[in-house]
């Protein structure tokens, strides 16, 4: 068994695809009109893992969902990055609003950020050792 897709909600599908693409540097996978709304899915740049679907959150339950845990600071996701500092710094520079900056957690160091919609991330680097 193994993870190949999953989906977050957010409450525009292409001002997600064009965050997700021109300032996270992923790629688009899939983009195919179904109904009103589109199956968009990004992978990474690197290739391999799951490929993320940027779900319509139209459904008021996935709505309640989304904005709870956006008011509670809790990431909906998180991606591995191999240089926070580096990623934080790059990001800032696009205009990325962070919610919590480069911060030792333990076995990681991770940092937290505004998708733009509606949405926390939150990135992350094992530390050393």
């Amino acid at each position: 068994m193994r993870i190949k897709l999953n989906g977050i909600y957010v409450d525009d599908q292409q001002k997600a695809l064009d965050f997700y693409t021109n300032v996270l540097g992923f790629k688009k996978s899939q983009d195919i009109p179904v109904g009103e709304f589109r199956w968009i899915s990004v992978v990474s740049p690197e290739g391999g893992g799951a490929e993320l679907s940027l779900e319509p959150n139209a459904n008021p339950i996935a709505k309640t969902y989304q904005e709870a845990l956006f008011e509670k600071g809790i990431p909906i996701t998180a991606f591995e990055v191999d240089d926070l500092e580096s990623e934080f710094r790059k990001l800032s520079d696009l205009g990325v609003a962070f919610t919590t900056e480069p911060t030792d957690a333990g076995d990681v160091t991770l940092a937290v950020f505004v998708d733009t919609c509606g949405n926390l991330i939150q990135i992350y680097q094992h530390s050393p050792g």
